[in-house]
């Protein structure tokens, strides 16, 4: 790792053995339109009538993980992929779909620095990944647009994972309709308490859909329905049926017995 910088520098260091990398050399610019306009048409093709689709695409702070070579500061270079993301992001919602932004970045990153940060630090760190979220999705309408959090997919302890109430407050900030979140891995199940805490102190919008994973990537054990059932009204407690959507922690492909 390297020394924490809340304002800029790489959170991981490559270094210098990793030229295969990724890494930006010059000015980002988006140019996925054939792919987007391709998963848009296949998707669109496989729903039934009625169906409401959602398609994942990257967050501004998760892509810009890859090493910077070319942007001054790390923050200018987050901003540059939310200008170059914005054109999927609009492709999708204009589709009628619901954009999916993936963002393991923003829990994920508090472990790969070194030395570990102070939460103050880590927050503010985090905010210029939410603000950059904002910027890229400005104009959208928020009711197509769902966060997803998560501590990565990776297989281990996550002992070093930050506890969800630490970022919460900063993760509110994003004009997002729905936030998807890990609900049902053993690391961060108990952490309801902090969605029913942030309703109670009123800092959860009375509008946002919870999308809580009630079903763990993380174990090849099946769920009882009765234990899936009491995580989803873990949270239609909170706020109600009407806004929460039952998911999964994270994908679950080549991750678990089939």
């Amino acid at each position: 790792g390297v020394p924490f910088d809340a304002s800029a520098g790489p959170v991981v260091d490559t270094g210098s053995g990793a030229a295969p990398f990724p890494t930006t050399t010059g000015p980002l610019a988006y140019r996925g339109q054939d792919a987007v306009a391709s998963d848009i048409r296949n998707l669109k093709a496989a729903l039934r009538p009625g169906e409401q689709g959602f398609l994942t695409a990257i967050a501004p702070g998760s892509a810009a993980r890859v090493r910077n070579e070319y942007y001054a500061t790390d923050e200018e270079h987050i901003f540059a992929w939310a200008d170059a993301l914005r054109e999927e992001y609009r492709a999708i919602v204009d589709a009628g779909l619901i954009l999916q932004l993936d963002d393991p970045s923003l829990a994920e990153n508090f472990d790969q620095i070194s030395p570990e940060p102070s939460i103050a630090d880590y927050q503010a760190f985090t905010q210029i990944r939410i603000g950059a979220i904002n910027h890229a999705v400005a104009g959208l309408p928020e009711d197509q647009v769902r966060l997803h959090l998560c501590w990565g997919s990776w297989h281990g302890p996550h002992t070093t994972d930050i506890e969800l109430k630490d970022i919460l407050p900063v993760v509110l900030k994003a004009n997002v309709g729905s936030i998807s979140f890990e609900a049902g891995n053993v690391r961060h199940e108990h952490e309801s308490v902090a969605w029913a805490d942030a309703s109670a102190s009123g800092a959860l919008p009375d509008d946002l859909v919870l999308v809580p994973g009630v079903v763990s990537h993380a174990t090849n054990v099946v769920e009882h329905p009765e234990l899936v059932a009491q995580r989803i009204r873990r949270y239609t407690d909170i706020v109600g049926a009407d806004r929460v959507i039952a998911s999964t922690d994270c994908g679950l492909g080549g991750r678990i017995h089939p």
